[in-house]
């Protein structure tokens, strides 16, 4: 057998690669069969230091940088040519589950698990790495580690953050032993790879394995204020009412209305309300709520934004109430290189597997490491679209699939050595 053939032929072990997940989730378990570890707490560096000394075990070398992200790296036949990458998280939320970010990470362990069996040399290195503070539940801002990677925000900005308990980042990586030395960025990454659940049901509704991701949608977030007038519910006709919370439902539709005007990618929201002062028979005089929209490409999202302008001013002259509005974080929609688009296509195609495109709603590592390097992403399923969640759960097949797409990918990257 020549060598294209047998590398064609190669695949991932799919119950190595499920247990892994489950020895890994094993760490902060919780009683409803989900994970909490928050990042750099203790369940954090307990997941750290297995993951790593399975790097280890493996004969791969570990670095971690400044941001306690980790590097760990299987040589390549030439070590001077930038690594292929993959990776993701072990981060998880509150109530979070065993396969988002984990799976990133553990799949990327499985390909060098399948390299080192198969005895199979990459003209490239090839590294798998964990970002610290993907998730941002515990601190802000969220996918911390691969944004002080690439620059999109300060070290001493990150180091600052602290948590409920006024605890800091800084301190907490050096409590648990994971603040490396080595400087943020000088890491040269040449391709890298992400797979993970979909967080979503496009793929499961489908009955569609793979999910060929070209982009991740950008992101508006606002902090909205109406203020109106208090007054008594009973005596105050309505006619002559400064009615904050009315005058927001008006926004709130408005919001839902301009994403679907922008279909099939637009998406609005309205996930935080505040009424004041919030009691039974008193006419609220000022609500504070956020507003999320989001869109594929910077044209529509800026379209989108001056919808809504437009609508806000609109309102005002018509009702005479204050209102404000404050963007407070804008992430840029994210195409990724069409090169490991495409590489991700020919991989599920060799393998058989069906695929759809499926751009993703959420924020990923991936996003920050495509400023540096081409980038790609694979999804596969999850039961329900159920994400951030206790109960969120992965078919071991589907999961194994996903796994084989990034080895082939990964192997298509990285050359191999015949």
């Amino acid at each position: 057998m020549d060598m294209k053939t047998s590398i064609t032929n190669v695949r991932i072990d799919g119950k190595r690669l499920w247990q892994s997940l489950m020895d890994l989730g094993a760490i902060g378990a919780t009683p409803k069969g989900g994970v909490c570890r928050l990042a750099l707490t203790d369940l954090d560096k307990q997941g750290r230091d297995l993951v790593s000394g399975w790097a280890k075990q493996e004969g791969m070398s570990v670095t971690v940088d400044q941001i306690g992200n980790i590097f760990m790296r299987r040589a390549g036949r030439n070590n001077a040519l930038p690594p292929v990458v993959t990776g993701s998280h072990i981060d998880t939320q509150p109530t979070g589950g065993k396969f988002d970010g984990n799976y990133g990470v553990l799949a990327g362990m499985e390909v060098i698990r399948t390299l080192n069996q198969h005895n199979i040399q990459t003209e490239a290195p090839i590294e798998v790495a964990v970002w610290t503070n993907e998730e941002g539940s515990r601190f802000v801002p969220v996918m911390m580690g691969s944004g002080v990677f690439c620059g999109a925000f300060t070290l001493e900005h990150a180091y600052g953050a602290t948590d409920v308990d006024g605890k800091n980042v800084r301190d907490e990586l050096a409590r648990i032993g994971y603040i490396g030395e080595q400087k943020c960025g000088d890491h040269p990454i040449g391709a890298y790879y992400e797979a993970h659940i979909e967080q979503g049901p496009v793929l499961e509704n489908a009955d569609t394995v793979i999910g060929v991701v070209p982009a991740v949608l950008g992101l508006s977030w606002y902090d909205c204020t109406v203020t109106g007038f208090e007054s008594h519910a009973g005596p105050t006709p309505m006619e002559i009412r400064k009615d904050a919370l009315q005058v927001s439902t008006y926004i709130m539709q408005e919001v839902v209305a301009i994403a679907k005007r922008y279909a099939p990618y637009g998406r609005g929201t309205v996930g935080s309300v505040q009424v004041m002062p919030n009691s039974r028979n008193v006419i609220p005089g000022q609500v504070k709520f956020s507003i999320d929209l989001r869109n594929v490409s910077d044209e529509t999202l800026n379209r989108m934004h001056e919808e809504l302008l437009a609508y806000l001013e609109q309102t005002r002259q018509r009702t005479g109430l204050r209102i404000d509005l404050e963007r407070v974080s804008y992430f840029p929609p994210c195409p990724f290189h069409p090169d490991c688009v495409g590489e991700v296509r020919k991989a599920s195609a060799m393998l058989g597997y069906a695929t759809m495109d499926v751009v993703s709603g959420a924020g990923h590592d991936a996003i920050y490491a495509a400023r540096l390097a081409p980038a790609g992403m694979i999804f596969v399923p999850c039961k329900d679209g159920v994400s951030h969640n206790e109960i969120e759960d992965a078919k071991p097949e589907h999961l194994e699939a996903g796994a084989n797409v990034l080895l082939h990918a990964i192997l298509a990257s990285a050359k191999v050595v015949a």
